[in-house]
């Protein structure tokens, strides 16, 4: 299971939602089959609907 705080330690060069989205679409991409949100993006332009997005994100690869 992937959860969004583990992406957020693994990956501290992270700088914005936009770069988030990636790094979800590529662990998408390798496998991953389930996602969890259990933290809100820390980032500036994190959206108000982030929980959406994200799941769009993850879901679209499969």
């Amino acid at each position: 299971m992937l959860w969004l705080s583990e992406i957020l330690l693994q990956h501290p060069e992270i700088e914005s939602f936009e770069d988030l989205k990636d790094v979800i679409k590529q662990r998408a991409a390798a496998g991953e089959r389930f996602f969890r949100m259990d933290i809100k993006p820390p980032y500036t332009d994190t959206p108000p609907d982030w929980e959406d997005r994200l799941e769009a994100v993850f879901t679209s690869i499969r």
